[in-house]
Formats: C-alpha cells, structure tokens, sequence
C-alpha cells in the first residue's frame, strides 16, 4: 500500500480549519445535501465511470486519478472514485483532494473516522488495491518453524500456512467436530455457551452493577445490535439461565469502534434484586470465578436504520441497556441521522444509569437529546415527571421533517413497555417504525 507521509489535516488555508482548531463544515450549493447524496446513489446512476465492473487496482494506476474531476482514494485498501462526492462533501473539495491518487486512510481517521465511509461511498467503490507480497509473521516458534500467517490487513485477508515438525506423512489431521459435515438449521441448533471468567464488578447505582466477564481464549462473540445473550448459573443443584443484553464498557469512548473489535470482553449492567433468585448469586461470584455465556439471539435487523432520520427510545430501567449499543451505532454509522432522543424512566434519580455520561455525550453531540421522567422525585426535582403516558409522548416524538424517516425503540418492564406500544399506535405509528425489546 502507499505510505502518504505524515501531514496536517485539514489543510492549512483550507476553508475547513478554523481559528479555534476546531472543525467547521463548508456551504454547500443547492441540492447537494447529505439527503441529496443518498438519493443520488439510489438513482442508479454509474458513479464510478466503470459500469458497474469492480478491478484491482495498483499504485501506478492509484497516481493516475488525481484530479477533481478524475479522483480516486484509496481507505483502508478499498478505491473509490469521490469525483461525483466532490460537491457533496461538508468539508469541502480542497480536503478530499488531499488524499487524490493516493492512500487516505491516516488523514481519513484524522477527522472521519467515525463517518461510515462504506455505506456513504459504496456506490462509488472502483475495487481492492492490488495485494503486494506481506513479510511472513512467526507466532509461533519451536526448534522448527510449525506456522507461518500472512497478514494483508488493508483488504482483511490472512493465508495459514502449516509447516511440518517432522518430514513424516500423517496419517490423518485430528478428529472432527460435533456436527462437522452437516448441514443443520439455525433454528434447530440450539444455544452454544461458552465459559467466561469474571474480571471485574462496579457500582452503577445504589442497585446496580457493571460485570465485565472475559471470554475464553481463541474465542469470538460478536453479538449483533438489539440482540441478547443467556448467562446460565448453578443454582442449589439447577442451572438457572437469565436473557441479559451486553453494553459497552462506558457510554464515553469517542465512539470509534476498531476495524477489528476487542472481543476479549463482554460488559453487562444488571440490576440485583435482593429476593430475586439469579441476580444475587451473581452478585455473590468472586473475580475468577466463572458464569456460562450463550451464543447471539435476537429479531432486530440492522437494516431498520437504513436512511432513517428521526430515532426516539424509550427506556424505563435496566430497559436502558439495549439502547447503549442503538446510541453508539445510531451516531457513528447512520450518515442520513438528524436526531436521537432519548427519555428515560426511573423512580429517583439515584436510579438514572449513567446519568452523567449520557449528559455529556448529549453537550458533546448535538444531535442527542436526553429528557429524564422520575416517578418518586424529591421535591427539588425540576425534571418531568410521571409514568409513560400520552402527554408525555406527543411531546417528545416530534419529527425534524413531516415525512422524514422514524423509529422508535422501547425497553422495559413488560407493563411500561406494552403500554407504550398501545400508546405508540395511538399517535399514528405504523408497526414498522416501532420496535420493542425484552428487559
């Protein structure tokens, strides 16, 4: 790949930096707006100049593409022809121009990187940069070397290769796996656990707690947005399994996910009932001890978010977690987002999760609005009160645009949350834009 040497960014006479080091967006022309954009890559129209063929393309051809009106950019070993994005782009064209012909990942991550720049470019995509021979990296080292892995980390490939201790033929390569050649259905395979040692355990609230369980090595758990996972426990003789959903560790982590997720570990935020059966045993493990985790279940598609410009949630409670991983995603990856809103129900205030991260993620990002509605205030409160009802609801789900695109997610106790669908419905919302979750 090409090494673009170090530079600042934004440029120095560039209309995008301004005299406080922040970052300011240039006016764009009529009919080039961020929805005008995302309605010029459904049209159908050849973005790339190369009919719809996706090629390999090498260094020397990456130069050759290094004009406003023939750009081509390379991220993170993918190529894109940003020409017909020239005018559409906040920053202005002098700072796409920066990286023109050439590899824009490091000035990309400099200011973008948490923009999803493959949904926003991918009808522009022209292909991979072509693969040059990576040097051979040993993990692994005995009195031979056993194995050898390639890493070409800009297109996301790893090649294997397994050497020999001893020149003898084997006889065969180890036994297979439980259902190793079938073929079984999703649904008919049932839950796989896996055990994770806990690592750490702090207080949110006065009632609840953050776990942090780490998983065991070599393996992977990516659990999907919306979707919940079982933690299981013996409990007097019986295995006891309870849905949970996972969060991320702090709320405040810049919101830059790795192209690579750390999957060494998962985080939940569990309330404990003190007569509960399951959460008190939880909370009586030691660090080190161990709590079985089950594989990814849930109905909610990523694809609701496509285009959508209008997100609400409704969270009462621990209803509170499935939206953690909404947030995150909702402001680094959905580029037609105009507005998140969040209302959360507690009892006092001494329940509010995370209160103060969510107060500064919403002054840090003006796009997130969070309303907090106690039921048992103390009389200073100054904040909204009340249960889920429908005065509260008509004026918190107020759309940027009469037509623009809406979803509203709901979490919590069954009774707060079945209410609010019934009251959802009331106020005109069709089933496709509400989604409702398990607490």
């Amino acid at each position: 790949m090409l090494n673009v040497p170090s530079q600042s960014f934004p440029a120095p006479r560039s209309q995008q930096r301004v005299a406080s080091g922040g970052r300011s967006k240039v006016p764009l022309k009529q009919g080039r707006s961020l929805m005008d954009w995302i309605r010029l890559t459904k049209s159908g129209k050849d973005l790339t100049g190369l009919k719809g063929r996706l090629i390999e393309v090498t260094e020397e051809e990456l130069k050759k593409h290094n004009k406003k009106d023939d750009c081509w950019i390379c991220i993170r070993g993918f190529v894109y022809n940003v020409s017909p994005y020239m005018e559409y782009h906040p920053g202005g064209e002098d700072e796409l121009m920066r990286a023109a012909g050439s590899d824009g990942t490091e000035l990309f991550d400099q200011v973008h990187r948490w923009v999803n720049y493959e949904s926003m470019l991918k009808e522009c995509l022209v292909g991979r940069m072509a693969i040059k021979p990576a040097v051979l990296k040993d993990y692994r080292e005995e009195e031979k070397k056993v194995l050898n892995v390639r890493v070409v980390e800009s297109v996301g490939k790893i090649e294997i290769v397994l050497q020999k201790k001893e020149n003898t033929s084997w006889d065969f390569l180890g036994h297979p796996l439980k259902n190793h050649n079938s073929l079984i259905p999703r649904k008919d395979t049932g839950l796989y656990y896996r055990k994770c040692q806990l690592i750490s355990k702090e207080d949110v609230t006065h009632d609840t707690r953050l776990f942090c369980l780490m998983l065991p090595p070599s393996t992977h758990l990516q659990v999907p947005i919306g979707q919940h996972v079982y933690l299981k426990l013996p409990i007097t003789g019986t295995e006891i399994v309870k849905p949970y959903t996972p969060v991320s560790g702090s709320l405040l982590s810049e919101f830059k996910e790795p192209v690579l997720p750390n999957n060494k570990y998962i985080y939940f935020l569990i309330k404990i009932y003190p007569t509960g059966l399951f959460t008190p045993e939880l909370d009586r493990l030691q660090i080190g001890d161990f709590v079985s985790v089950s594989s990814p279940e849930g109905n909610f598609k990523i694809s609701k978010f496509q285009e959508l410009e209008d997100l609400f949630l409704l969270a009462a409670g621990t209803g509170f977690t499935p939206m953690v991983k909404i947030l995150n995603y909702a402001l680094t990856d959905i580029p037609s987002l105009r507005k998140v809103k969040l209302m959360f129900f507690n009892k006092t205030e001494d329940d509010i999760i995370w209160r103060s991260q969510l107060e500064k993620l919403a002054f840090k990002d003006k796009r997130l609005d969070v309303e907090f509605v106690l039921s048992a205030p103390i009389s200073e409160w100054n904040g909204k009160q009340g249960h889920i009802s429908p005065a509260l609801l008509s004026e918190f789900l107020k759309r940027n645009l009469d037509k623009s695109k809406v979803l509203v997610c709901i979490c919590g106790p069954v009774p707060f949350t079945e209410q609010g669908v019934r009251l959802l419905h009331d106020l005109n919302f069709s089933k496709n834009e509400i989604h409702s979750f398990t607490a």
